[in-house]
């Protein structure tokens, strides 16, 4: 959200990665000294016991979808000037979408996100709306709109 001029005062790091690798970085981070808190066939959250080195959060995506997210991606300047892929804005609205699906105690947080993501330069809102309509929460996409 950062990179999308919505800073947030969160100190975990949120990645999208191919889920054909889920395995493999799980086994790396508890590694490095994370422990698994939650493990999914779509989500997995490690924190660290040093305080300083935060926690991460992996959300997988295969096939059809991680072929479009990462084809899509915007990049942006990172730390020391590293160009950082970031998702387009309709990639992550579409990610909060399902997080506020899946845990409706995120609703108005998420829903807080995609007003702004919407209103992004090139943003699609129309494929916004496929996926709230996708996930039977039109109804929320309709008070989003009014509230724009």
């Amino acid at each position: 959200m950062a990179a999308y001029d919505l800073p947030r005062a969160t100190f975990d790091l949120d990645l999208v990665v191919e889920g054909t690798c889920q395995d493999k970085l799980v086994q790396n981070m508890e590694a490095l000294g994370y422990e698994t808190v939650h493990r999914s066939a779509g989500y997995s959250n490690h924190a660290h016991p040093t305080t300083a080195l935060g926690s991460v959060d992996f959300v997988y995506v295969r096939g059809d979808t991680a072929d479009k997210l990462f084809r899509e991606v915007r990049r942006v300047p990172g730390p020391g000037g590293t160009s950082v892929p970031i998702p387009s804005p309709e990639h992550l609205a579409a990610m909060k979408v399902l997080a506020m699906k899946n845990d409706p105690v995120r609703t108005f947080q998420e829903l807080g996100d995609i007003r702004h993501l919407i209103t992004v330069a090139g943003a699609d809102r129309k494929a916004v709306r496929a996926q709230f309509v996708r996930h039977g929460l039109e109804k929320r996409y309709r008070e989003l709109e009014a509230s724009i």
